[in-house]
């Protein structure tokens, strides 16, 4: 089953897509934000041509586990999305934007801008959540 990641923002939106069976996750651009029926219907289109039912939402919490106004925008976002027919799912994505950088390294202002650093957020969001899934799905080791 192929699943779309999302690091949502208010310049960007990272895109990801990923697969369930394989636990694979993989960067796609960005989408640079116009209008909210725009965003909202690009990634429709995204999810209907890699036929994903299923979103991951990058969810930013404070480091102490609280929602503040950027997550309470990815929440709206995302129910947003729900309403055209998608599943979503909130992923915590703290930290993932720093780990995102120290992937991709000192090009990190012309990543930034291009949107390479926010779709390698969304990978790692949809990595997080993909691997979560697969654990839950494996037996058990005998020990």
């Amino acid at each position: 089953m192929r699943i779309i990641g999302l690091d949502h923002g208010s310049k960007r939106i990272g895109l990801a897509i990923g697969d369930l069976e394989t636990g694979m996750a993989f960067a796609r651009p960005a989408l640079q934000r116009t209008t909210l029926v725009s965003d909202l219907e690009q990634i429709r289109r995204m999810a209907a041509d890699e036929d994903a039912g299923t979103v991951v939402m990058g969810l930013p919490r404070n480091m102490d586990g609280s929602e503040g106004p950027q997550a309470q925008a990815a929440r709206a976002f995302g129910q947003r999305l729900a309403t055209g027919g998608l599943d979503v799912v909130f992923q915590d994505e703290r930290l993932t934007s720093w780990q995102a950088a120290e992937q991709i390294g000192p090009r990190r202002g012309r990543e930034r801008r291009s949107g390479e650093l926010d779709s390698a957020a969304a990978r790692l969001i949809l990595k997080e959540y993909l691997d979560a899934q697969l654990s839950q799905s494996s037996p058990q080791e005998a020990e």
